[in-house]
């Protein structure tokens, strides 16, 4: 069964952000999900979650200085140990949440990288998702990394699925998986089911959104009913993060999620993970 979480960074934009819980709770969602949680003390999330009957399935980790345009460190030489610090501190939010699962954005190439400058980025992606992999697995969390198109996120580090699968595959951790965005993967590079069937054992988090809009994924080019199709028949039991800005109000433009079981005023019946 598809479980549908709501984007809190994106959706129910016409409330402040810890009263956006409230909303996607009234709307009949049962997760969600945000960008970051580090402008709020944690104590004042839990409580908003608790009190709605709302698991938190998903945030990132500390992406540097994000107004300069920052997105990530995982990948920027020389800001190591910010890293590590910004790892720690995810994982404080996540134990006092209860999120099982946390993304490592990538970062983004200084303009005109070349091949040398891309291969120092990548030993240090590498060597940063090795050690937060494995401080993870001692949390008992799950790091996530998300190929981003370059069109949104101009630079961005990671951008294909064949790149995320390979590294994945190299770091040959349990707590290492992808997180599957629908959105970015049709703009790099499509062939969407068939990339979900290629890494699907390999993904730990999916995503999804209009294209090219960003909008309700009932609009735009990518027929999500045969998408999500596709995933539950592979067995995918894990959540599905709505990160799309509404085009409208949120509420009037949830009318597509019903076929996945989401009504407004239902009662909280399923906080599982």
């Amino acid at each position: 069964m598809i479980r549908l979480a709501a984007n809190l960074s994106m959706m129910f934009q016409e409330h402040d952000f810890l009263d956006r819980f409230a909303a996607a709770a009234e709307a009949g969602f049962r997760g969600v999900e945000y960008l970051f949680p580090y402008a709020y003390d944690a104590s004042d999330i839990r409580q908003r979650l608790e009190c709605h009957g709302l698991s938190q399935v998903l945030f990132n980790l500390p992406p540097g200085d994000w107004e300069a345009g920052e997105r990530g460190l995982a990948s920027l030489p020389g800001r190591e140990a910010e890293f590590r610090d910004g790892l720690e501190q995810a994982l404080e939010y996540a134990a006092a949440l209860d999120c099982p699962r946390l993304h490592a954005m990538a970062g983004v190439l200084p303009d005109g990288a070349d091949e040398a400058v891309r291969q120092t980025h990548l030993q240090t992606y590498l060597g940063n998702l090795r050690h937060a992999a494995k401080v993870c697995e001692q949390a008992g969390r799950t790091l996530l990394i998300e190929p981003i198109n370059g069109r949104d996120m101009p630079g961005y580090f990671l951008q294909t699925q064949e790149m995320a699968r390979q590294i994945v595959d190299e770091m040959a951790s349990s707590h290492l998986k992808i997180q599957f965005d629908v959105y970015h993967c049709q703009i790099v590079q499509g062939d969407l089911i068939r990339h979900l069937e290629t890494q699907f054992s390999r993904i730990g988090h999916v995503q999804i959104a209009g294209v090219p809009k960003r909008h309700e994924p009932d609009q735009g080019e990518v027929h999500y009913p045969a998408v999500l199709e596709r995933l539950e028949a592979l067995g995918y039991d894990g959540w599905v993060g709505c990160e799309y800005r509404p085009a409208g109000e949120t509420l009037a433009g949830l009318g597509w999620a019903r076929a996945y079981g989401l009504e407004p005023g239902t009662p909280a019946s399923d906080h599982s993970r």
